[in-house]
This record gives C-alpha cells, sequence and structure tokens, in this order.
C-alpha cells in the first residue's frame, strides 16, 4: 500500500483495526473528531478523587463464554478481569409510593459478565499503546470524501482551529455509528441509494441512553445481604448494577427509564437530584451524601448520535453489513458494532467488525 489507510473514529473498531495494521507493518492514519480516544467506551474518575477508581459511562461488560474475540485480546494485552458482583438478594420497585421488594436471586455465575480492573477504558488505551502516537489525530473531523476516475480518494479533513487539510488514501474504514456517515461525511460521487437507506436505519446503539454512577466510601449494600442489582418500574432508573470496583469504594450504576428528550429538558443536575433520591429510598440513609454521582448522556453526545436516536430502537434486524457500495466496493469499508450482526451492540461485535475490514484490505492488496 502506497498511501496509508484512513480510519475514521478512534473507538474500539478503530483503535483494533489500527493496531492489526501496525501489526503487520503498515502505516494508517485514524482520525477522530473527539479530543480523545475511545468513542462509546468511557471510563470516568470522581474529580480530584482519582483513588475512588475509574467508572464506566459506556460499556461494562464481556462475557468470555460466547465471546472469544475479546477474550483473546483481554488476555493477550494481559489485562486484570474480575466477574460481575450479582451475589446477594435484589430489590424490585413496582411503585413510587411504596417500598422496594426484597427478593431472591437464582442465578448461575458462568453467565456473568466480566468486568476490567481499571473500566473498560484499560481495553482502550491498551490498544493504543500498540499504535504509534502519530498515528492517531484528534479533533480531527472527517468532511468529505471524493474519488477520481482513476480510483483515487481524497479524504477532506477539519482541524479543531476550522482548517481544511486533504489526505490521500486507497481505503477508508468508517469506524464510527453508520447514520454519523450517512449525516455528516459527503461523497463524491455518492454512495448508492441502497447502502446509504440502510446506513440511514441502522440506530445507532446506545444512541438514545444514558448511564449515572453513584459513588460511595464502600460498598454498603453488600453488608445487609443485597447484590446492588435493582429492577425499578418507577424510576428514573429501571436497571441498577453494582459497579464497584474490587476494592475500596463503592458504586452503583442505572439505565435510565426516561426519555432522552425529558433528560434534556431537565438538564443533568436536576436528573442527578432524581438519581440520588431514588437510590435513598432503595438503600436508605447509607445512601445519603455520595462522594459524587457521574452521568453521561450520549443521546446528546453529537459525536455519537443523531436526532433519530433519541427514541428506543425496535428495529435489531437493521444490524450487520451494508450492502455492496457500488463505486465505493474495495474502497470503503464499514466496521463498528452496528455492522455486526451476531453480536450488535457488544464490544466483541465491534472487534469483530474491526477484524473483518482489515482482512478484506489486506487481501485487496495481496493480490
Amino acid at each position: 500500500m502506497n498511501e496509508p489507510v484512513i480510519i475514521v473514529g478512534a473507538g474500539l473498531s478503530g483503535l483494533r483495526a489500527a493496531s492489526l495494521f501496525t501489526e503487520q507493518g503498515l502505516s494508517c492514519k485514524v482520525l477522530e473528531a473527539r479530543d480523545r480516544i475511545g468513542g462509546r467506551v468511557l471510563s470516568a474518575s470522581v474529580p480530584n478523587q482519582k483513588n475512588l477508581g475509574r467508572f464506566d459511562l459506556g460499556p461494562t461488560w464481556f462475557w468470555p463464554q460466547n465471546e472469544s474475540v475479546i477474550d483473546e485480546l483481554v488476555k493477550s494485552l494481559k489485562l486484570e478481569t474480575f466477574v460481575q458482583q450479582n451475589q446477594g438478594d435484589m430489590l424490585m420497585e413496582r411503585f413510587q409510593t411504596k417500598p422496594p421488594e426484597r427478593c431472591v436471586i437464582e442465578e448461575h455465575i458462568d453467565a456473568r459478565g466480566v468486568r476490567l480492573t481499571g473500566g473498560m477504558q484499560s481495553l482502550i488505551d491498551a490498544l493504543a499503546e500498540k499504535i504509534p502516537a502519530e498515528m492517531i489525530q484528534l479533533e480531527t473531523r472527517v468532511k468529505e470524501i471524493c474519488m477520481d476516475k482513476a480510483g483515487e480518494i481524497t479524504v477532506t479533513v477539519e482541524r479543531a482551529g476550522g482548517k481544511v487539510e486533504n489526505m490521500r488514501t486507497a481505503s477508508v474504514i468508517l469506524a464510527l455509528p453508520p447514520r454519523l456517515v450517512a449525516r455528516h461525511i459527503k461523497f463524491s460521487p455518492a454512495l448508492p441509494t441502497e447502502l446509504l437507506t440502510d446506513i440511514k436505519e441502522k440506530p445507532t446503539w446506545m444512541g438514545s441512553q444514558a448511564k449515572a454512577v453513584a459513588i460511595f466510601d464502600r460498598p454498603f449494600w453488600r453488608e445487609s445481604g443485597l447484590s446492588g442489582l435493582v429492577l425499578s418500574s418507577a424510576g428514573p432508573l429501571q436497571e441498577i448494577y453494582d459497579a464497584s470496583p474490587t476494592n475500596g469504594s463503592g458504586a452503583l450504576f442505572g439505565f435510565f427509564g426516561i426519555p432522552s428528550e425529558a433528560r434534556q429538558h431537565m438538564g443533568p443536575e436536576k436528573v442527578k437530584e432524581l438519581v440520588a433520591n431514588q437510590l435513598v429510598k432503595l438503600f436508605g440513609k447509607d445512601a445519603e451524601n455520595p462522594r459524587a454521582i457521574l452521568y453521561k448522556d450520549w443521546s446528546s453526545d453529537l459525536n455519537t448520535a443523531v436526532e433519530e436516536d433519541s427514541s428506543p430502537f425496535k428495529n435489531y434486524a437493521s444490524y450487520g453489513q451494508p450492502p455492496s457500495a457500488g463505486d465505493w466496493e474495495e474502497k470503503v469499508f464499514f466496521a463498528g458494532t452496528e455492522t455486526n450482526s451476531q453480536y450488535s451492540g457488544h464490544l466483541e461485535g465491534a472487534l469483530q467488525s474491526a477484524e473483518q475490514a482489515v482482512n478484506k484490505i489486506l487481501a485487496l492488496n495481496s493480490k
């Protein structure tokens, strides 16, 4: 390959693709609109209290018994894992005006998800260490991708200060939510209508979701035989799990039942107030005065979601590789969890799609 492959997006798919090219001694450039790597993988610390740990505001688990690609990658990178804490009773919250009900959990430990010590960001950081730093360009937004009659590709980008640059390449991997491609990147010649329709209909995973993590000095709920698991129809959190690190502080995280439009109308501080009140109702006085509540609303993240993602989606059948790219076939490749039909929405899907895109490019260049 005379020109470096351009990878759009520095999430898990994009970084895995870059690491695979690097292993082969091939050059690539990873272009990321954000000012950080990781995409929808985000592990955050409490400001000025990093000793409490890092907490996942994006993906949290993987399942090694079913997901061999991520399991092998985590092992090869020598990352430390632990099984999700579910030991103890769960709580059912059916009504806002009544206390929660305590229930016994019957489960098999083999069915539990596995977490990474230090948060899922540890996987992102470890992959980035395998890639030469100059290959990753942050705050670089792809605006247009053009192909001339000879099949040469020019990628037009806009830097943080507004400067516009052109880059040459023979292949592009689009490792970002398909709807962002359809909305924000212009193609010349245009993408085929069938393909464009397909990527517009692929809902962005987590695009309507938000997560909150409440951090405490210790996982006090375990002392009374509770697992931290809650199912609620009263809200605002409809599912709550133990998010504590392996030792030290305690944490509870939850997914919201409040629609994204309502969350955005209330604003982050009001949403966090509702979360704090719900946790006190569920877990009592020990839940008062958490050290912090971390909050991330993915539906308002313009580098993740578009307006169409604001409603919870039902069109799971749309996931998988887009149809033929027409003139762009063997030039543009899609990666990301939405483009994997078997493991869509999982980190496994993101990794498998990256490997597939890289293998296609390597095969083309070996001819």
